[in-house]
Formats: structure tokens, C-alpha cells, sequence
């Protein structure tokens, strides 16, 4: 097929386009104030997917009585927007509302399929409906995060125009993903995970709807059975309703001609869920980050906490390990050289035995460095270190410092008037230097007053009192 092909009735009626098969592109335009022929043949989720408002569940920072997402949606002033957070909590279903609600046309891409073509088929689509019909376009966009800056920019001069308004769902955070061009054209609004509470709302609203939820069934389902199901899907209203459906379905009427959803079978259906953990997201360095900082704070419980939460959804236990090393040179350093130590024990134990035995090492180093003293004055010494080696140039080694292998280097005072400090008082060379002279002398590290680095602070102390008195003559 060469050529997009358009089924409907004009203004009012459903739009399939598709385009020739070398075209990934699948767009559906719909009129958000009709319905399937038959909605019940549609998933529960779908079926239950809010109209308006007064249906929504969560988001109340944004939606509820006087926010300014809710004042624009009921005075029907459409603006180009993103909405940013975890799957199931309602941004396809709120970028339909806002559609409807203006009465304007709704067409939906989603990112993963479709191609810069398939953008400027739905651009054309939203002219010639304003040109001919004198209809507004709602442009909605899922996942558009996977879109790359070519795709983002070709939105922007028809978002400009008025052509469209835009409206992109994403779990990633925009400030990364998205061009800074598309981002100052749209306003980003924060979606939250839905909490429990706001789950079994949704749950109870499909166990009594009867027009599209199961309310004809009259499905018996106790109050701890519909808490256990509001936490098994992990603030995803979606995967609270595709849970609940697949339970109903498995149900069989007892004697009395019940169906009953039932411990027994709703443990069966929950089995093997995983946690949310996107590895590689926003998720994902977000508990990474609160595992570090746990142990940064000396909470043991809390770092225990995320590291689980990361095992539990699916994170590489080897790349924990590795985090938990940078965190015994980072954090704990030479107030306790030990637990570096066990850091790589405990990589080295996850390799050797897997899991689950290995993460139980990977547990116990957690564990012993949030309770270890802390210090980050290696980690300061070597970024200032760092810093100086890249800013000062390439600073001459001095002559008493080089190495002199040969008779030329010795003829060009290569190594002479070192001092080998194994021949001193001490063992130490007072006075010696050993910055390059153009550098003068400098200190970076600075121990704390904990653990082993107060020995540390206090062996440095002495050592550079007897340099100043070595310069003093």
C-alpha cells in the first residue's frame, strides 16, 4: 500500500491509519466521546481507564481542587506538556482526559515504533483537521525518550505553530533525555507512583463497576486479599488491574456457586513479581544513591534496605559489589583500611560462589562499612591532586628525584644529593622536597580525627614538624 489509507465517518468517528509495509508506523486517531463496539472484549486496565476527573486516582499535587494542571484542563487551555514517572500511574490515560476535555482529535505515536516519517504522516493528519474542520490536535507521544535529536526536533516548528499540541509520556528523567529545544516548549509535570491506598481505590472501583469492570461477576474478595494485591503492584494501577483480572479469571464458583478470590490463588498469580528496577534508569541510580548514602551515614539498616530492593529487582549483584568497593575508598578510606579489604572479599565470594550465597558477603561488607568510622580525606587528597595535575601543566621532575640508569644521566645530575631516607634518623629525609619546584610544596590530605587516621594525623604531625625545623636550619 503506497498510500496512507483513511476509514471513518468524517468529524466525530475513529481513524485507523496505516501506512505501506515498509513503515513501522501504526497511528489511531479516536473520538474520546465514543466507545469500542464491544469494551468488554478489552483488558480490564483498559476498560477501566478513567473518563474524567472525578475517576482519577493519585497525582493530587497536580490534579487536585486549585492546581494549576487541574485549572488548565477545566478552562480548556491546552499548552504543550511532559509528563515524567513510573509506569501505571495514569499519563496516557490524563493525555486522553485533556483531549477529550477540549474536544480536540487525539493521536498517539509511540517512540518505539515509529520514525520521523511516521512524525510528519501525523503532522499532516493534525493540519489538514484544523484546516478543513477547524479541530485541535492533541499529538501524544509515548516513551518519548527513545526518541534521538533528530525526532525530538522535527515536533518543533509545528508545536510552535500551533499545528499540535504536544504531549510526551516518559519514565526517564527529561532533563537528560529530552532536547533542551522541545523542554522550553513544554511544561514537565512530575507523576508519582500511586500509594497503596490510592491502589485499592482502583481495585474497588473495578470489583463494583458493572458496566465495565467485573461488578456482574459479584467476585467475593476479602479486605486483606485486596490490600495484599495493592501492594503487590508497586504504586502500578495497570499491574493492579492485569493482577486482579488474571485472578478473576482463574477463580471457580465453590459450592454455593461463589467465585472467590482466594489467598491460595492470589499468591499463586503474584508469584515472581519483581519490584520496579529499570536497569539503567532513574530507578536505578536513585537506590544506588541511597545505598551509598546510607552507608555514607552510618545506617547499616538502611543500606541493607536498598541493597535488597536492587537484588530483589534484578540488579547485577557483581555490579553492587563494585559500588560497595568505591564506597570503602570513598567513605571509609584510612579510618579503616579494613574494609576495603572486605569489599573485596565480598566480590571476590559473590564470583566465586553466585548467588544467593554471595550476596550474603556483599550483606556483611554493607554492614560493616556503615558501622566503620568514616573519612573522605583520601578521596579529597586525590580529586585536589587530580585537579592540580591537569590545571599546572607538565611540571619538570626534580633532578635529585629522577632515576639515573646510565652514565649520561648520572653526568646531568640525574638523582644527585637524594637523600635515601632508610639512611636517615627516623627513616625520613627532613627537609627533603618532593614537588616539582615551579609547584612549591603542597598539602592534600588531611586525616580526620576517627578511627585509624587519628594515628595517621598524628604520625603526619610530627613528621612535618621536623620538616619545619629542618627549613628553619
Amino acid at each position: 500500500m503506497s498510500s496512507a489509507e483513511r476509514q471513518g465517518e468524517g468529524k466525530g468517528g475513529r481513524y485507523n491509519v496505516s501506512f505501506n509495509c515498509t513503515s513501522h508506523f501504526q497511528l489511531f486517531m479516536h473520538d474520546l466521546f465514543s466507545q469500542s463496539d464491544d469494551p468488554l472484549s478489552h483488558p480490564l486496565a483498559d476498560r477501566m481507564r478513567p473518563r474524567e476527573l472525578s475517576e482519577y486516582c493519585g497525582q493530587s499535587h497536580l490534579l487536585a481542587e486549585g492546581k494549576p494542571l487541574r485549572l488548565a484542563i477545566e478552562s480548556d487551555k491546552l499548552h504543550s506538556m511532559v509528563f515524567w514517572g513510573p509506569p501505571g500511574t495514569g499519563k496516557t490515560t490524563l493525555a486522553r482526559m485533556i483531549a477529550r476535555r477540549a474536544a480536540a482529535e487525539f493521536i498517539s505515536l509511540s517512540a518505539v515504533l515509529s520514525g520521523v516519517k511516521d512524525i510528519r504522516a501525523a503532522i499532516d493528519m493534525a493540519q489538514r483537521l484544523r484546516n478543513e474542520q477547524g479541530r485541535a490536535t492533541v499529538l501524544f507521544v509515548d516513551e518519548v525518550h527513545r526518541f534521538n535529536k533528530s525526532q525530538q526536533d522535527a515536533f518543533l516548528p509545528f508545536v510552535e505553530d500551533g499545528t499540535v499540541t504536544f504531549i510526551g509520556a516518559t519514565t526517564e528523567n527529561p532533563s537528560f533525555e529530552l532536547n533542551n529545544a522541545l523542554l522550553s516548549r513544554a511544561r514537565v509535570y512530575v507523576l508519582k507512583s500511586l500509594s497503596v491506598e490510592e491502589i485499592r481505590e482502583v481495585v474497588n472501583r473495578a470489583l463494583a463497576n458493572t458496566e465495565r469492570g467485573l461488578g456482574e461477576r459479584d467476585l467475593q474478595v476479602d479486605d486483606a486479599m485486596r490490600d495484599l494485591l495493592a501492594q503487590a503492584a508497586d504504586g502500578d494501577a495497570r499491574r493492579a488491574l492485569n493482577l486482579l483480572e488474571i485472578a478473576a479469571d482463574l477463580t471457580e464458583p465453590d459450592e454455593q456457586g461463589e467465585e472467590r478470590i482466594t489467598q491460595t490463588l492470589l499468591t499463586e498469580v503474584l508469584a515472581g513479581g519483581l519490584r520496579r528496577f529499570d536497569k539503567g534508569g532513574e530507578a536505578f541510580y536513585d537506590q544506588i544513591s541511597a545505598m551509598h548514602k546510607s552507608v555514607r551515614g552510618s545506617n547499616p539498616d538502611a543500606a541493607l534496605y536498598w541493597m535488597t530492593r536492587m537484588l530483589d529487582g534484578g540488579c547485577d549483584p557483581l555490579y553492587v559489589a563494585r559500588r560497595i568497593v568505591r564506597m570503602a575508598s570513598e567513605d571509609i578510606g584510612n579510618a579503616d583500611p579494613r574494609g576495603l579489604q572486605l569489599a573485596l572479599n565480598a566480590w571476590d565470594t559473590q564470583e566465586r560462589l553466585g548467588s544467593p550465597e554471595g550476596e550474603l558477603a556483599l550483606a556483611q561488607a554493607v554492614v560493616y562499612l556503615a558501622c566503620a568510622p568514616k573519612s573522605n580525606a583520601v578521596y579529597t587528597a586525590f580529586n585536589t591532586a587530580m585537579r592540580d595535575a591537569r590545571n599546572e601543566g607538565s611540571q619538570e621532575v626534580p633532578l635529585h628525584l629522577r632515576n639515573a640508569p646510565t652514565k649520561l644521566m648520572k653526568e646531568l645530575d640525574y638523582g644527585k644529593e637524594y637523600r635515601y631516607s632508610h639512611d636517615e634518623a627516623d627513616g625520613f629525609s627532613a627537609g627533603e622536597k618532593y614537588f616539582p619546584e615551579a609547584l612549591g610544596e603542597r598539602i592534600y590530605y588531611h586525616p580526620v580525627e576517627r578511627g585509624l587516621e587519628i594515628k595517621i594525623s598524628e604520625r603526619l604531625g610530627y613528621l612535618r614538624k621536623l620538616n619545619r625545623e629542618a627549613a628553619d636550619g
